[in-house]
């Protein structure tokens, strides 16, 4: 990797210990160290952040806005200089970057983008930013893992191995949930179940949560009326409603995530080191409002700004109104967006808690203002104590909207809880959020993000059965990466560069000295006229076939087959003459190979 000098395990110890005890040993260090990791990254964000407002709230009004206005501002001018110009890796949460490694990379993530994921994650999220800390454990627990899988393995899988039981042990950490550790990572990296896999695994989560609840205590994350029992009753049924509403603003969320980010990444006049500083400044509008808006009513201290679990804490006693609720999710919601999509560093997962947690208080106000039902309706609820049912319901049902972890979407919230009296309806409003999410969006959010960056899912099982494949665009396959001869030079000079550069395709783009597209143009049609012909006379009359990046796999086959090509260009849907990529038949064959094996 760069930057870092090649080390391995001494011969001598090798020999001492056979394959499978290395592994064993090397996960129970791995589970130490992504214990520690993940409990100092947590310290770093909270004491940062506490600090911060401190120091805000001590002042006069004027310098608390200035304060709250600058600190985020300053965290992503920061974040954006780090990115560009030290660590492209840092952006985002980690999750993708960390899939994008085991799959393309054999696992190896370098050691050093961990420790800017550390620096940079702290500095965002601790300075007021509204993203979360948990994607970015991942990524630096699994950096750990993989400086100790290629310094104590010289076969590549060992070495790609080591990359799932970083993310299980930053997980586990992370959220003290050690079942929904596992679950997540056989959800979103592995995609299937392997008791190979879990054997790592489960050693490195134990020793990881360990670690956590050794230093930061036993209780869960969110101590959400742990003692509360709910019987099942009728009121339960509101799942279903709720699964709708957060299916729906789930994929809301997903969708305009993708589509600010990509906005940023379009515009060329705003240089990509400077645009985590317009998300953060936006972010620290959107909190300030928050809390001039809901100071009157009750406590909304850090709940835009930050992680906000404190915020859940209070929807959980129910200490906030359905107005309060209302400001934090409309707020919440354009911040994390804004910050997510501007290039901040950090995740995912506390924000779409927070989401459901704010929607699910909404309707469990509304559910508990109707409480004199109860005298007439058996099994209504005729106290208060719905709201955290609620809002508890609410956070598994976004998080199966966003995440799209089903399993892992419910487990996660008796472990963040402690609290499994819930688990029927909550199974109900999770399935139907998940269910709605993905008809509506069937690439999940970790997966288009890589799409974005233009790296391809060829190799990634994450679409299983033929009808999922062929729904998925054909940006999840393209080769991004084109080898394109002009249309100003002659056939003898674009077989010689063809030559020289060792791309022997079939066919290739042409393009004009603007990189527009041209037209295409095969090999067989460059050897079979003279070297002196130009170009531009082949392509003459061509009538050109192209499909836009968001095509679907099914439909370009289906055009291809009917026209008899076996590759064309992908193009901008904005703009026909912009070539983004390149398909063929056989890209589409190993897709359809990988799915049916």
């Amino acid at each position: 990797m760069s930057g870092e000098k090649r080390r391995s395990l001494p011969d001598w110890m090798r020999s001492r210990l056979s394959d499978a005890q290395r592994f064993v040993a090397f996960c129970v260090v791995a589970g130490l160290l992504c214990g520690l990791a993940a409990v100092a990254f947590h310290l770093a964000i909270h004491h940062l952040f506490e600090w911060l407002w401190h120091e805000a709230e001590s002042r006069d009004p004027k310098e608390f806005v200035i304060i709250l206005l600058a600190a985020p501002t300053l965290a992503g001018l920061l974040v954006g200089i780090g990115v560009r110009f030290f660590a492209p890796e840092a952006a985002g949460s980690g999750i993708p970057q960390t899939k994008a490694a085991y799959y393309n990379k054999g696992g190896k993530i370098s050691f050093r983008s961990g420790l800017w994921r550390f620096l940079l994650g702290s500095l965002y999220v601790g300075f007021g930013n509204s993203l979360g800390r948990e994607g970015p454990t991942v990524h630096i627990c699994t950096a750990i893992t993989s400086r100790i899988g290629r310094w104590g393995f010289r076969d590549p899988a060992r070495v790609q191995s080591m990359a799932p039981v970083g993310m299980a042990a930053g997980i586990a950490a992370a959220f003290n949930a050690p079942l929904s550790a596992l679950t997540f990572v056989f959800e979103e990296l592995l995609d299937n179940f392997s008791m190979k896999a879990l054997g790592g695994m489960v050693v490195a989560v134990v020793t990881a949560a360990a670690v956590s609840r050794t230093l930061l205590g036993e209780d869960p994350v969110l101590s959400a009326h742990v003692a509360v029992s709910y019987k099942t009753s009728a009121w339960m049924l509101v799942a279903l409603p709720l699964g709708l509403a957060a299916g729906l603003i789930g994929h809301g969320f997903v969708r305009s995530t993708l589509g600010m980010r990509k906005w940023f990444m379009s515009r060329r006049f705003l240089p990509s080191w400077f645009r985590p500083a317009t998300g953060g400044l936006a972010c620290g509008v959107l909190g300030l409002t928050a809390w001039f808006l809901t100071r009157e009513m009750g406590d909304a201290r850090n709940s835009v700004f930050s992680i906000g679990y404190d915020s859940l804490e209070a929807a959980f006693e129910n200490k906030l109104t359905v107005q309060i609720l209302a400001v934090l999710l409309g707020m919440k919601f354009l911040a994390v967006v804004l910050n997510y999509a501007s290039g901040g560093s950090g995740g995912l997962f506390s924000p779409t808690l927070f989401l459901g947690g704010m929607l699910g208080g909404i309707v469990g106000a509304g559910l508990a203002n109707l409480h004199h039902l109860g005298e007439w309706i058996p099994m209504f609820p005729t106290d208060q104590k719905v709201i955290g049912g609620c809002v508890l319901l609410g956070m598994g049902a976004m998080f199966a909207a966003v995440i799209r972890c089903p399993f892992t979407s419910l487990i996660i919230i008796f472990e963040m809880t402690g609290n499994y009296s819930l688990i029927l309806p909550l199974m109900a409003g999770n399935m139907l959020a998940w269910q709605i999410a993905k008809k509506l969006q069937p690439v999940t959010i970790y997966n288009a993000l890589l799409m974005q960056d233009g790296v391809t899912l060829r190799r990634l099982p994450a679409y299983r059965g033929a009808q999922d494949y062929r729904k998925l665009p054909v940006q999840s396959i393209m080769s991004h990466d084109v080898f394109a001869l002009s249309k100003e030079e002659t056939l003898a000079s674009a077989l010689k560069r063809i030559k020289a550069s060792n791309k022997r395709f079939h066919a290739y783009p042409v393009t004009l000295e603007s990189g527009e597209l041209a037209g295409v143009i095969t090999r067989h049609e460059l050897s079979d006229h003279p070297g002196d012909t130009p170009m531009s006379k082949l392509l003459e009359g061509q009538q050109l076939l192209t499909v836009t990046a968001d095509t679907s796999i099914r439909d370009a086959a289906n055009r291809m087959i009917a026209r008899d090509f076996q590759q064309v260009p992908v193009v901008s849907a904005a703009d026909p003459k912009k070539l983004l990529g390149w398909l063929t038949l056989n890209d589409i064959a190993r897709q359809q190979n990988a799915v049916e094996g």
